[in-house]
C-alpha cells in the first residue's frame, strides 16, 4: 500500500486529539484537524469551476498537503454553545480535501466525518476514542483551567454539536455507533500511550505499515 489514512472521532476531553497527534508523530506523518476547516473556508470563496481546476491541479502536483502545512495549528478549545447549523457547501470542500489527502499521502485526520467520507477504502482505518464523563471532566478542567461546571457544560455542548454534525452529514448515522469504526478504545482504561500502541499494532495487522 503506497499510503494510508487513520481517521479519529472522539468525545471531548477523552484525549483523542492527543492520541491522534502522538500516533502521527511516531509514524512520521501529518495530523490534520482544524486546518482542513480553515482551508475549506478559504476555498469556499471560489466558484465551483475554479475550485475543480485547483483540485485537479493539486492532484497532479501532490495534493492539498502543502497548503495545509502552511496554515497555523489551532490550539484553542472551542465550546460550541450554539445549535448545529448545516453548511453543505463548506462540507463539500472539506470532503474533497479529505479525499485528496487520502489519495496523495499517509496522514491522520481528526473529525470532519472523515471515517464516513473515506469508508470502504482499503487504505483507511477508523478509530473512535471515548471515556467516562468523570474522566473527561477532570481532563478538561486540567487542560482548560476551568471549573467542573464549565468543563461539564463544554463537554455536553461540544459532543452534542459533533453528534448532530455527524448525523446530518452521514444521512442519519449515529456518531458513537461502534459499527462505524475499526476500533473503539476507552482512553481512561487503556491510557493514551497504550492506545497509540494498539492502533500501531492494528496498522501492522492490516499490513498498512
Amino acid at each position: 500500500m503506497d499510503n494510508y489514512v487513520v481517521t479519529f472521532a472522539r468525545g471531548f476531553g477523552t484525549g483523542g486529539k492527543e492520541i491522534a497527534s502522538r500516533l502521527a508523530a511516531e509514524l512520521g506523518i501529518h495530523c490534520y484537524e482544524n486546518r482542513i476547516l480553515t482551508l475549506a473556508s478559504q476555498m469556499s470563496g471560489l466558484d465551483e469551476k475554479l475550485f475543480e481546476e485547483v483540485n485537479e491541479k493539486m492532484r497532479i502536483t501532490g495534493g492539498f498537503s502543502n497548503f495545509l502545512k502552511g496554515l497555523p495549528r489551532s490550539r484553542q478549545y472551542i465550546s460550541r454553545n450554539e445549535k448545529f447549523v448545516s453548511d453543505d457547501t463548506l462540507f463539500e470542500y472539506q470532503k474533497k480535501i479529505i479525499e485528496n489527502l487520502s489519495d496523495t499521502e499517509s496522514c491522520v485526520i481528526v473529525g470532519k466525518c472523515a471515517d464516513w467520507i473515506l469508508r470502504g477504502r482499503d487504505n483507511v482505518i477508523s478509530i473512535y476514542i471515548e471515556a467516562s464523563r468523570d474522566f473527561c471532566i477532570r481532563r478538561t478542567m486540567e487542560h482548560m483551567g476551568v471549573t467542573e461546571e464549565t468543563a461539564s457544560t463544554t463537554i455536553e455542548h461540544t459532543d452534542k454539536y459533533r453528534a448532530d454534525y455527524y448525523q446530518y452529514y452521514t444521512n442519519g448515522n449515529y456518531w458513537t455507533n461502534p459499527i462505524n469504526y475499526d476500533i473503539t478504545l476507552n482512553s481512561e482504561k487503556v491510557g493514551v500511550e497504550n492506545c497509540v500502541k494498539l492502533i500501531r499494532e492494528y496498522l501492522k495487522i492490516k499490513k498498512l505499515i
